[in-house]
């Protein structure tokens, strides 16, 4: 392990080295940039596109241009950015990650790399965490880019697509990850060229990379349809649930987070239900939604997991304590927690798009990020995105004090202590900020203080639209913020009057996060800029992940010590070890998670990638589509005709080609046996296909004109297309969820996946033809399209 860490200090020594000598090319320019006018410096904009679009590259424009930027930020921001940030900003243009602490200017950072991109014009994504943060610095950053003339587009969800595509237009835009994602989605689900609103995604930059590239990776983008399916079955399983008592009927396994019925539990589930055997293949039905009624109401976690407001169950980030609007737990889990929370039922739905962050981030031509703490998944983003993790250093020096945790026997002998300390530090003025991992606990320590009579803020997925105005204030002499997960805030707290001299800003944490980067950033809040601060976390062997992880060694530990008192405490660096090493087994289970959840994409990727290619070459074609669409026929025919003349002549069914010619592609009353009879089958397969020919010329004539016959041509075809595409999905999405089966007869559920998959996607296509062939031979024109 040592040498590893030696490992990345060096080779981070060795980039610093690089990037250095590369800012003191920026760092040269510096008095000719000073000494232009404004419209001088304005005019390096257009000057230095010229210079690209006659052959010079972005990176023998870097200096220059970081340059031009840095003074122009310097004028009309009033900040000029350090040498460090200069650093950062060149890791990013070479689409690599920059970590960067809290407080280091990443904002500042990431307008030199977008500018210096922004001189190709094929468009620059900055990706925020949420739209507040997009809007903020496409405002604040958006008046640097636009004073030196280029556009800046902002990309939220409530904008109408005219909006969005002028935004897309622009040479930079703000987004967030799932608006981004969503719009290619959407984009290949259009039937005219002119509904589209992307371009080809060029190059983007990732805030909070971390948290987007990394703990959103487990969910993937989907947009769904309505399903017809009924929800009764959800009450039924329900209130069996209900009935059931924990040990004798169901178990919970809580380092994999599932839960299982014993023997006992399954006899009862056979009585309640009146069946012979629950796992009868006839029973699939009920036992899916019996796991998922035994996941809501015993592994689901109300103020935790998910809230219920205004009668919606809502899902809560785990990351970032935020409310997760428009989402919903797949697979019938979600309807299982609002027949567990007495709330209305929504329908299922069914998948029409989906696609995962990784995926969709790794289309871009280039991408960057920048976090403060993305050095503990290094590994990941170097396998996944082909991107290197480069830690800057600060501007000036972390003086923070991190202290050894406090382990604690029981909850409650931790929140006394948590409580006592922050009123100590609150007596003296001290601002605190107390960090805690779900909704519930932050709900209990704004209750225990308020008893204390401390005056308080709660920051908490229930009140998120004043976070900014919250997180503003945290820093000022004698406030006390508790805040769940402080992940990709994106806001800086700054300290108030008098309060470095009484030791800056103390954070509190009331448990460790299953993922060490998270308790990184919250540790992060303090100490910005060369501030003094101080950060304590606060366990107990009954926390969540000391129960999951590592609580039997623990107690060995303690018992070591000689502690059975419920206020003792220990604090000790071997504790803390022990809780980190803990956290890197989840750490690794999420890795396994998110790289499986990408394996299995990877199948559906390729599939995707061919569907939306036709699909976009079918939407831009200016000419008829006739070649590809009687292809497609010619195909259906020959599959068809080889079907049902194989063998001996006598055995031919000729009668079912017959049957197929009716209802595919000839009027009824045009066609006989007498003409298929006495022919080879390349012979019937060319008279069916001059049949097909002389079908389409008519075709051709009753349309006015070529471009009503395109448009016809694109209709049918991608309505097809899609249609089939979204069963194909849905039918892919229940493959998967019942392929893991396969693992106990000895078969890789992957290898099975793969498989299959591309059985399902060679049907599909087969599918794809015949309706095509179908509805275009068989359709009827009237004069009155219209769009």
């Amino acid at each position: 392990m040592v040498n590893v860490l030696k490992k990345w200090v060096e080779s981070d020594k060795r980039e610093i080295k690089r990037l250095s000598k590369i800012a003191d090319k920026v760092e040269a320019y510096a008095d000719e940039m000073a000494a232009l006018s404004d419209e001088e410096l304005k005019a390096k904009t257009p000057a230095l596109k010229k210079r690209y679009s006659d052959g010079e590259t972005l990176d023998d424009l870097l200096p220059e241009a970081f340059a031009t930027i840095r003074e122009a930020a310097k004028r009309v921001l009033g900040l000029y950015p350090f040498r460090v940030q200069i650093y950062g900003g060149i890791v990013l243009h070479e689409g690599n990650i920059a970590e960067m602490k809290t407080g280091e200017g990443k904002t500042l950072t990431a307008t030199m790399p977008v500018y210096l991109n922004a001189l190709a014009s094929k468009g620059v994504h900055v990706v925020t965490v949420n739209e507040y943060l997009a809007s903020r610095d496409a405002t604040e950053m958006g008046e640097l880019y636009t004073w030196l003339g280029l556009e800046v587009g902002l990309n939220v969800s409530n904008k109408t697509p005219d909006e969005k595509r002028d935004a897309y237009n622009s040479d930079i835009t703000y987004s967030t990850n799932s608006e981004l994602g969503f719009d290619y989605l959407r984009d290949n689900m259009v039937v005219y060229r002119e509904d589209m609103v992307q371009r080809p995604l060029n190059f983007v930059v990732v805030d909070e990379v971390d948290s987007i590239l990394i703990d959103e990776a487990r969910t993937p983008l989907i947009i769904s349809g309505q399903a017809e399916k009924s929800t009764t079955l959800y009450t039924r399983t329900d209130r069996f649930a209900k009935t059931l008592t924990e040990k004798d009927d169901y178990k919970i396994d809580l380092e994999s987070k599932t839960v299982s019925l014993t023997e006992e539990g399954i006899q009862k589930a056979e009585k309640y239900f009146g069946l012979e055997n629950l796992y009868d293949p006839d029973n699939t039905a009920l036992t899916h939604h019996l796991d998922n009624a035994l996941r809501a109401n015993f592994i689901m976690l109300r103020d935790k997991d998910y809230v219920v407001s205004d009668g919606e169950v809502l899902i809560v980030d785990q990351f970032t304590g935020r409310i997760m609007d428009g989402r919903r737990y797949s697979d019938g889990l979600h309807q299982a927690i609002e027949a567990k929370e007495h709330v209305d039922i929504q329908q299922e739905t069914k998948t029409m798009a989906n696609i995962t962050y990784q995926n969709f981030f790794r289309m871009y031509k280039k991408i960057a990020g920048m976090t403060g703490t993305a050095k503990t998944e290094q590994e990941e983003f170097r396998e996944i995105y082909n991107m290197e993790v480069i830690s800057i250093p600060t501007n000036k020096p972390v003086l923070r004090e991190d202290r050894p945790d406090l382990l604690y026997p029981t909850l409650k002998s931790k929140f006394k202590a948590v409580v006592e300390d922050i009123k100590q530090r609150h007596e003296k003025g001290q601002p605190i900020l107390v960090g805690t991992v779900a909704v519930e606990t932050s709900e209990l320590l704004a209750h225990l203080l308020d008893k204390e009579g401390i005056a308080h803020a709660v920051l908490n997925a229930k009140n998120h639209a004043k976070e900014a105005e919250i997180i503003t204030n945290a820093g000022q002499r004698g406030a006390v913020t508790i805040a769940t997960n402080m992940a990709g805030r994106g806001t800086d707290i700054k300290l108030g009057a008098g309060v470095k001299e009484i030791g800056g800003l103390a954070v509190i944490g009331t448990e460790r996060h299953e993922s060490r980067r998270i308790d990184n950033q919250l540790r992060g809040r303090s100490g910005r800029q060369g501030d003094p601060g101080l950060t304590q976390f606060y366990l107990s062997l009954e926390d969540d992940l000391m129960l999951r992880f590592g609580s039997e060694r623990i107690k060995a530990i303690l018992e070591r010590f000689k502690v059975d008192d419920d206020d003792a405490v220990i604090q000790s660096k071997m504790i803390s070890r022990q809780v980190e090493s803990a956290q890197k087994r989840v750490e690794g289970n999420n890795y396994d998670t998110r790289k499986q959840v990408l394996q299995y994409d990877d199948v559906m990727r390729e599939q995707r990638e061919v569907i939306y290619a036709q699909r976009q070459q079918v939407i831009m074609e200016d000419k008829s589509l006739k070649p590809i669409i009687m292809q497609m026929i010619r195909r259906t025919v020959e599959h068809v005709v080889q079907m049902h003349t194989q063998k001996e002549q006598k055995d031919w069914n000729l009668q079912a080609v017959l049957d197929f010619a009716v209802a595919a592609m000839v009027n009824e009353d045009s066609i006989s046996l007498s003409d298929l009879e006495g022919k080879k089958p390349e012979e019937i397969v060319d008279y069916l296909m001059d049949r097909s020919e002389a079908n389409y010329a008519l075709k051709e004539k009753q349309l006015y004109d070529a471009s009503q016959m395109l448009e016809f041509e694109k209709v049918v075809l991608l309505r097809v297309v899609d249609s089939k595409w979204t069963d194909h999905i849905d039918q892919m999405d229940q493959l998967r969820q019942s392929i893991g089966l396969r693992g106990y007869g000895q078969l890789n559920p992957l290898v099975e996946y793969q498989t299959d998959g591309f059985r399902m996607f060679e049907q599909m296509v087969g599918d794809i033809e015949y309706d095509v062939t179908r509805l275009f031979m068989k359709a009827e024109i009237r004069q009155d399209i219209k769009r």
